[in-house]
This record gives structure tokens, sequence and C-alpha cells, in this order.
């Protein structure tokens, strides 16, 4: 039987995943010699989880989440071989939540200039909306125009901005764990892209603005702006307890919300996820929306985190032609085979 060309391009990428992982899998045998003795390993997470403590009582003060999550990452270690392999490859992720929940140390509106009002204007030009006699920032036009489907639809799609690409690194891991590592680390990279940002241009989201003005007031909460109509018609307090923790009100540009699903979407096209695909591209877009209706972030918040989102993956790219990448991943593979 002969396959069309294009068949028989994916077949073979797919067979070339797999092989390169039954390579990874005989260079690397389970046994004593091929991995750190119990004792070592014991004494290395044990050392790695207090000093999480201290460092987190230190620069945050304690909160009941950093034992559920030393619990979580010691439960898995422990459980099983495949548990272990799993919480190992996914500490990629868990380094970029420590750092970002760190940022509550430092506050960026510390460092530079909080832009509020130039921000808003700018928003208002390029992308006004005539109402009446008024000009609207997208923003202010879907606040002045509500309705409870587009209050449950967008709710239920800014849910999706951090489950989605767990649960895509989570299908990668077990089916394509060398796709899994450029997944991750891209996704790590836009983030620490975005952290820079922040730190250069510190912005304060469009619900501010309806609420205080053009006016700094420090240590501001977070809030949950246009989503609190989500959390009054489920009758649960979702996003106030997503918001209550927020790390920086002053962290609006670019929006990571809206770099995350890009980057889902451009790796189920280098995968070939097929009408996934479709999926991701029509999640994307309703994380965009849900961002500017619910007063999140303005339209070049979203334009931000999409650059952003294309920046990490071009600089990436870039990257894996090094040695130093190539290495990294390699020994990353290593330790999850």
């Amino acid at each position: 039987m002969h396959l069309p060309e294009k068949a028989r391009s994916s077949a073979l990428s797919s067979d070339d995943s797999a092989d390169k992982l039954r390579n990874y899998q005989k260079m690397t045998p389970d046994s004593p010699t091929s991995r750190p003795t119990i004792h070592k390993q014991v004494l290395t997470l044990s050392v790695l989880s207090l000093g999480y403590l201290l460092l987190s009582f230190i620069l945050v003060g304690f909160k009941p989440d950093q034992l559920f999550l030393i619990a979580l990452v010691n439960g898995l270690y422990y459980a099983s071989t495949p548990t272990r392999k799993f919480i190992i490859g996914f500490s990629i992720f868990l380094v970029y939540w420590i750092i970002f929940d760190y940022m509550k140390a430092f506050p960026n509106y510390q460092y530079a200039f909080v832009h509020i009002e130039s921000l808003y204007s700018l928003e208002k030009t390029l992308f006004g909306i005539s109402d009446g006699q008024s000009i609207l920032t997208p923003n202010e036009y879907w606040l002045a125009h509500r309705t409870p489907f587009l209050d449950i639809l967008t709710g239920v799609l800014y849910l999706t901005w951090i489950p989605i690409p767990l649960l895509f690194g989570t299908y990668l891991f077990f089916r394509n764990r060398p796709a899994f590592f450029p997944f991750a680390l891209t996704f790590v990279l836009v983030n620490f892209l975005g952290f820079v940002v922040y730190y250069l241009y510190p912005a304060a989201p469009p619900w501010y603005v309806q609420l205080y003005g053009f006016t700094f007031h420090e240590h501001t909460p977070g809030n949950t702006a246009g989503l609190a109509n989500f959390d009054r018609l489920v009758g649960v307090p979702i996003f106030a307890g997503i918001y209550a923790k927020s790390s920086n009100v002053f962290a609006a540009m670019p929006s990571l919300h809206s770099s995350y699903p890009v980057i889902v979407l451009y790796y189920g096209l280098k995968n070939r996820l097929g009408l996934v695909n479709v999926f991701f591209a029509l999640v994307m877009a309703g994380i965009w929306f849900s961002a500017v209706y619910n007063s999140h972030h303005y339209v070049l918040d979203v334009t931000g985190g999409l650059l952003s989102a294309l920046a990490g993956i071009i600089l990436f790219n870039q990257l894996r032609r090094t040695s130093c990448l190539n290495a990294f991943m390699r020994w990353l593979l290593k330790l999850t085979v």
C-alpha cells in the first residue's frame, strides 16, 4: 500500500519521535547506576522543599498554598516512577509559578512610572468606538452593553487560560515527550519576556481607570472587574478567589493571558493536531475578547500579549540552534524517559 506524500511525511515524523524516545530509553536504563540513590534523592528534594518554604516566608510570607505545592511535588515524586518523571518534567512550569508569586515582593511600580492615562488615551485614539455623542474605549463600550450570555461565555473562556496549556503539555509529555520540552520552555520564556516588560512599563488595567480614574494608588488590591458578573450568575466566587491572589495590579501590559493560547496553537500546528487546532484558535480568539469585554485588558494589552508570544517563539527557535540549549533539553529528556 502506497501512502500519499503528506501522510507518509506525517507518519515518518511520528515514527522519528517514537524512535528518538526509544533511543533515549536505551541510553538511560532504569538501574541504580543510572540515577541518584534514594538517600540522595530524599536529601535533595527535602533541601529544595525546605529552601522554598523558607524563601517564600521571607519574601511573601507563609501561605497554605505553599504547603499544598510541597505536598503535591513530594507526593508525585515518591508515588511511582511515572509520577516522578511527570513532576520532574512539569517542574519547568513550577519554576514559572514560583517566580510569578515572588514578584509580589518586588512591585513593579517601585521601579518605574505607572502608565494610566497615557495608555487609556492611546487605546481610545486607536480603537475608540462611537456611541451616541461619546467616543468609548472597547472596554467602556462593552461595560455599557453587557449581556448574561456573554458574561457566562467569557467567564468560561477566561477560566481556560491555564488549564488548556497544562492539559496540552500533559498530552505532549505522554504522547511525544521530545516535543514537550520545547513547548514548556517556550511557555516559560514568553512569561519571562512579559515580566521584563512589566518592570519596564508598569500599566494599569481598564478596570482601574473605571474605579480610580487616572490617580495612582499604591497597594491597590486585585479586582475581578467584569468577571464578577460570572461569579454572581453561577453563585460561586471563582474569580474572586483567583484575583485575591493577584501578584500585581499594574501588570496589564502585555496580557500574558493572551499569550498562552498563541503558544498552544503554534505547537498544536507543529504537532499536526488537525481539528484540535481549530478549537485552540477559537479559544484563543475567545480569551482575547474576554479580556477586553471584562475590562481586564485593553486591546493594546492583548496585542502586546500576541507580540510577546511571537517574540518568545522566534527567540526560542533561534536559541534551539545553540549547543547549550540542546544539551539542556537532552538532559531534561534523560531525566524523564
